[in-house]
């Protein structure tokens, strides 16, 4: 009860940022409604549809690293910590930070799931958080937790939060956007021109219909261009912890893949293991097939 209380409480909090920076940005631009007695103001429109694409998706990023430890229960490790595990963890990290050249040294922490997974997140590369399942520590020995370390390591050093978020609130605009503007054409055909500038019905259900259309092919954009990073990521973690830690890391996934905790499914968090579905729904999944990730890195054809 008290995690899902939480959860309530962050969501809450999110929306009221959202709704109060959007409001004040608007107020700032001076945007008014962009249906007018005379058409469409597509200038406002589109405005307003970057203002509240981006906003979400920003405010979310700013605080993933409070959203990681509330809705996952991370445990920041003391940088004074005596326990020899978590002490190898922040050596282990440590050492892989310097090799990839970041600014700063990012938090460590560890949260309790069953499952093999471990994230980055945090809205910088100076001001991330690097977390590992206690599933994980159980189940893999110590090259392959290097390996995972040096793979979230990379996605802090390849700006893979950031990169994500601006792609992000750059589909939401773009779907809002287009939207409106179909749902206008439509509407506009259908009946004769006035001066009333309120939304029909007709042209709010449209909207929302092509919402959902564009939603879904901008989630496909989205996931290709994630699964990339991952590749990219991979090639990155075994620059830092050696091919073979990584190979092995991977590997090592595949015989445990099926335990997954849906909490690390966050978009603001680069996860290291992402359930891959099959047929047509790969087309939406973030993460690459582990057999292909293994083969990139083999150096044979996925």
């Amino acid at each position: 009860m008290k995690s899902v209380a939480k959860r309530v409480v962050l969501f809450l909090l999110l929306n009221a940022a959202v709704i109060l920076t959007v409001s004040l940005l608007l107020s700032f631009f001076d945007i008014r409604p962009y249906l007018t007695g005379v058409g469409m103001d597509y200038q406002s429109l589109l405005i307003f549809c970057l203002i509240w694409g981006f906003a979400g998706a920003l405010i979310s990023l700013a605080m993933s690293r409070l959203m990681a430890k509330w809705m996952m229960g991370v445990e920041v490790i003391d940088p004074d910590t005596t326990q020899p595990l978590e002490r190898q963890l922040l050596a282990t990290v440590r050492q892989l930070v310097k090799r990839a050249g970041l600014p700063k040294m990012p938090e460590v922490g560890v949260y309790e799931s069953d499952e093999v997974n471990a994230f980055a997140t945090g809205p910088s590369r100076s001001r991330a958080l690097v977390a590992v399942s206690s599933g994980l520590l159980r189940r893999m020995d110590w090259t392959e937790i290097e390996g995972v370390l040096g793979h979230e390591v990379s996605h802090i050093a390849n700006g893979d939060m950031v990169t994500m978020t601006l792609l992000q609130g750059v589909v939401n605009a773009f779907v809002m956007f287009f939207a409106r503007v179909l749902a206008y054409a439509v509407t506009s055909m259908t009946r004769q021109r006035d001066s009333d500038s309120r939304p029909s019905f007709l042209y709010n259900i449209l909207v929302f219909a092509f919402e959902i259309v564009f939603m879904i092919l901008g989630a496909i954009v989205v996931a290709t261009y994630s699964r990339a990073r991952e590749y990219r990521a991979d090639e990155g973690g075994a620059r830092l912890a050696g091919k073979q830690a990584m190979i092995q890391a991977l590997t090592r996934l595949q015989a445990v893949v099926k335990i997954e905790d849906p909490r690390a499914q966050h978009t603001s968090f680069q996860a290291f293991k992402i359930s891959n579905p099959g047929g047509m729904l790969r087309l939406f999944s973030t993460h690459p097939p582990l057999e292909d990730r293994i083969a990139r890195l083999e150096g044979r054809s996925s």
